[in-house]
């Protein structure tokens, strides 16, 4: 899918692969990847991708739920916590499964739900995995 206008492009490059480095073009991330130990990797307090993706998701998600709670004229409280898993999949390759894990303070379960649903209708990491990976939303 193309987007209609461009608003804003975020651009990073990677070096080195999981054992590498990653930059965006402004410099504001600037970090030192590795494999995550499970993987073979060493423990050297060093992000990794999956990480990265589950905070980037983390954010955006949350942020749908302020947005569509907004619209309906509601303020909430949330907490929206990403779980990026990396493994293997039936047909021998290596792929991501998550599970998205949200708690809204102020509002009853029937509410939180409808929001949280139409928050992962309009959330943009949400949009683009649809249907390419497994996703599982747990409401706390």
């Amino acid at each position: 899918m193309t987007t209609k206008t461009t608003n804003y492009t975020a651009i990073a490059s990677a070096k080195g692969g999981r054992s590498g480095h990653v930059k965006t073009n402004d410099g504001v991330l600037d970090l030192k990847v590795s494999v995550p130990v499970e993987f073979g990797g060493q423990e050297n307090g060093y992000t990794n991708p999956e990480q990265l993706f589950a905070a980037g998701w983390a954010a955006c998600f949350d942020n749908a739920i302020i947005m569509v709670a907004k619209a309906k004229k509601i303020e909430v409280v949330s907490t929206t916590t990403v779980e990026v898993t990396l493994g293997a999949q039936e047909d021998g390759s290596i792929g991501l499964s998550t599970v998205i894990k949200v708690k809204i303070d102020n509002l009853t379960v029937e509410e939180s739900k409808k929001i949280i649903t139409a928050a992962h209708r309009v959330c943009p990491y949400s949009k683009a995995t649809k249907g390419n990976i497994n996703v599982e939303i747990i409401q706390l």
